[in-house]
């Protein structure tokens, strides 16, 4: 088989997008006008009686024409597992993060009260998904969203890794990914999917999905410093706990609760059904893991390697083409 000088330039063209896509990595800096989230486990009661907590439906419809789009033909084993992760056959699934349920509701029972737990992307102040993804395609803006670039995702699943609370969900079959799988099954396996805080209604103004969707106005959405004050309120006035103010070096959401949240995790591993719902998404205290770095960053260093080597396959993947015409 002959490679021309044209075919390997396409291919490293397209591949060289994960060679560089480290070196352009930005860094945003958190301010006073960065947003920040404020959800009151006081008021919230998972919208009791329904079959689909509001702000869970009102997320799923408004960002159903994001999620992934699969082509079941391009659905090939993670190499050298027996296995790949495919979420488009179960859509309904809303107790879990999966790539088409980016928010849910945790209920649990402490000390005799049920307590219900809007589970999304914490947003953390300086997250170790955005640091360690070797692609460098998930990013933090300065208004506070952490968001993945789903057009240049390879799956990797390095951020879930690293996430304390396991919330970007990997969806195979899409992405860029599938323009090489066949020749290097290493390099990635799809796309990775979270809560974006609907970094687009932000930018105009308005106000995420799940939060106008809630009838009790559990959750809310400001300046960062106005947030971390009515926080700081509600702790003082109802003697109650904060969660999200230094976990994982800070994040961008803050949780409420008349209950310490030692005493809810416990319950939450407790009930915990594995088989049901997969690993558990605790409220603990998590280790940052941008404290073993070292480890972690020589990860970012195959990424150089994975685009020359992309290169080939696609160039290889083009040629076939062109054979068989």
């Amino acid at each position: 088989m002959t490679i021309s000088r044209r075919t390997f330039l396409k291919g490293a063209g397209a591949a060289g997008l994960v060679t560089l896509a480290p070196a352009v990595r930005s860094e945003a800096r958190i301010g006073p006008d960065s947003f920040a989230t404020l959800i009151d486990l006081s008021k919230c009661d998972g919208c009791d009686g329904r079959d689909t907590p509001l702000c869970v439906s009102a997320c799923r419809t408004g960002k159903k024409d994001i999620f992934p789009q699969v082509d079941k033909d391009q659905l090939r084993d993670y190499w050298p597992q027996k296995k790949y992760e495919d979420w488009s056959d179960k859509k309904h699934l809303i107790d879990r993060f999966t790539p088409y349920n980016w928010i849910f509701v945790q209920q649990v029972e402490v000390e005799g009260e049920k307590i219900s737990i809007p589970r999304r992307c914490m947003h953390c102040d300086n997250p170790p998904c955005v640091k360690l993804c070797p692609f460098g395609v998930k990013h933090k803006t300065a208004e506070g969203p952490v968001y993945i670039d789903h057009s240049l995702c390879f799956g990797g699943a390095k951020c879930r890794t690293v996430c304390p609370w396991q919330v970007p969900q990997r969806q195979a079959g899409v992405g860029i990914y599938t323009l090489w799988q066949k020749y290097l099954p290493v390099a990635g396996g799809g796309v990775m999917y979270k809560c974006d805080l609907c970094r687009d209604l932000l930018a105009e103004g308005k106000t995420p999905h799940c939060m106008v969707s809630c009838p009790k106005k559990a959750m809310t959405i400001g300046r960062r410093e106005e947030i971390f004050k009515k926080a700081e309120g509600l702790k003082e006035a109802q003697q109650g706990y904060l969660y999200g103010m230094d976990e994982n070096g800070g994040t961008s959401t803050i949780y409420f609760s008349p209950i310490s949240f030692d005493k809810i995790n416990i319950a939450l591993t407790a009930s915990h059904d594995q088989k049901k719902t997969g690993r558990p998404v605790p409220l603990h205290t998590p280790e940052n893991l941008l404290e073993k770095q070292s480890l972690w960053t020589q990860l970012s260093l195959i990424a150089p390697i994975i685009g020359v080597v992309a290169a080939v396959g696609l160039t290889r993947s083009e040629t076939v083409k062109k054979e068989k015409t």
